[in-house]
């Protein structure tokens, strides 16, 4: 809380206290009233007319004194009053302070005694109910004057600090989504803004940290995938010189170098398999790519040559190129190993709903295919077809090619055709 609101209330206070303390001692220092004048002038008057007065027996009469009274006689016989439930004999008026005068006659003789009534006690409790009702205002002013601080305090102070602990939970917990509310009107006015830069902060480092994780999630998956291609292609040729060999010992390096492939490649695909396990999504960045791209992607896979020639349509499509290149090297790849047959490539445009135009690529094999049942259960993830046999694979080529190809607007799907495997890629035109 500010200082200045602070001296504020300690002012309103202090004014309301010295205020009370001037009015009280007013009401406790006021005087009793006395009617000296009065009261000589109406014993005198009631002494001149006594020959009337004395004729009254206990009569109360109006008066226009300032003051009650009552008169009685020299043998205490009450004669005239004013006011009931005033004093009425010499004892009583001695006991309630009251004043006594003696009434004589115009011959000097006293006929009688005045009791003026004395409302000092009336007075006393109209002064200790005036006091009462100031306490009590006083008091009922400072209830109203603290329970509007603890408002106050509440307000500015219990609330805002309340936000802020459940806004540091939330960021505790990871919630990194919800502002905190901007309020500068109160004590930690200057803080919430400080800390939902700080949830800002953080929300952003969390997810740079993300993408880094990401990023290196990816690189290593497409390296681990990248990689058991030139290791088959070394494997290949690892064979093909085993056949050609002229010694013993030129026969063991060959064969050193063919199981230094294999456990290379084993170790590929165990990281491959564990880094896709984590890995959401590849990312895929669409662009151009046109025919004679496509026809130098083709070449490149098919190291081995089993494809006889072939022409990919004129067209420009939308696809990632380094994505499209990972899945026909993908085909390629899965053809040498399951069919290792001759191989053919077409290509044709094909129009689908909504006018939408595909460039349509076909890789074939002779390799004897895969179960109907499979043809759509070879591209779920870690699936490989009952024919697999006991060939290497941890059945995420066509899972990953799927997963691709979708990204970039296009499709991939399995056929069995002229005793082998078809597969067949679509990209839509630009």
């Amino acid at each position: 809380m500010k200082t200045r609101s602070f001296l504020f209330f300690a002012a309103v206070f202090l004014i309301i206290l010295v205020i009370v303390c001037f009015r009280i001692n007013t009401i406790t220092s006021q005087k009793i009233t006395s009617y000296p004048t009065e009261i000589n002038r109406l014993s005198i008057a009631l002494g001149k007319d006594w020959d009337n007065t004395k004729q009254h027996k206990k009569d109360l009469i109006p008066t226009d004194q300032p003051f009650e009274y009552a008169v009685i006689d020299n043998d205490g016989n009450l004669l005239i009053y004013t006011e009931k439930h005033i004093s009425t004999s010499v004892s009583s008026a001695t006991t309630n302070y009251d004043v006594i005068r003696d009434i004589a006659n115009e011959d000097g003789v006293v006929v009688g005694k005045l009791l003026v009534h004395n409302d000092y006690r009336e007075q006393q409790a109209s002064r200790n109910r005036r006091i009462s009702i100031i306490c009590g205002a006083v008091l009922f002013a400072m209830l109203a004057a603290t329970l509007g601080y603890f408002l106050y305090l509440k307000k500015r102070i219990v609330d805002p600090f309340n936000k802020m602990q459940h806004f540091a939970s939330e960021v505790a917990a990871g919630n990194l989504d919800v502002p905190m509310q901007m309020d500068k009107n109160h004590v930690f006015g200057a803080f919430t803004e400080s800390f939902d830069i700080m949830r800002e902060e953080l929300k952003a480092s969390r997810l740079r940290e993300a993408e880094a994780v990401k990023a290196r999630k990816e690189l290593v998956a497409q390296l681990s995938h990248d990689i058991k291609t030139p290791v088959t292609s070394i494997k290949a040729m690892a064979d093909v010189m085993e056949l050609s060999a002229h010694n013993d010992e030129e026969l063991n390096t060959i064969r050193s170098i063919n199981a230094k492939a294999d456990q290379i490649d084993s170790l590929v695909s165990n990281l491959f398999h564990a880094t896709l396990e984590e890995l959401e999504h590849l990312e895929v960045k669409p662009g151009e790519v046109t025919s004679k791209d496509i026809e130098h992607f083709i070449t490149e896979a098919d190291y081995r040559k089993k494809t006889a020639s072939f022409k990919i349509e004129e067209a420009v499509v939308s696809a990632d190129p380094l994505r499209l290149n990972q899945v026909i090297n993908n085909i390629f790849s899965n053809s040498y190993k399951y069919a290792d047959t001759a191989m053919t490539v077409s290509s044709r445009i094909e129009k689908s709903v909504g006018n939408t135009r595909f460039l349509v690529i076909e890789i074939g094999d002779h390799g004897g295919g895969v179960p109907e049942a499979e043809l759509d259960t070879i591209f779920g993830k870690f699936k490989r077809g009952s024919n697999a046999g006991e060939k290497d694979g941890a059945g995420l080529g066509l899972y990953i090619s799927r997963y691709l190809m979708e990204k970039m607007g296009g499709e991939i799907t399995a056929a069995n055709q002229d005793g082998g495997l078809l597969t067949t890629l679509r990209l839509p035109l630009l």
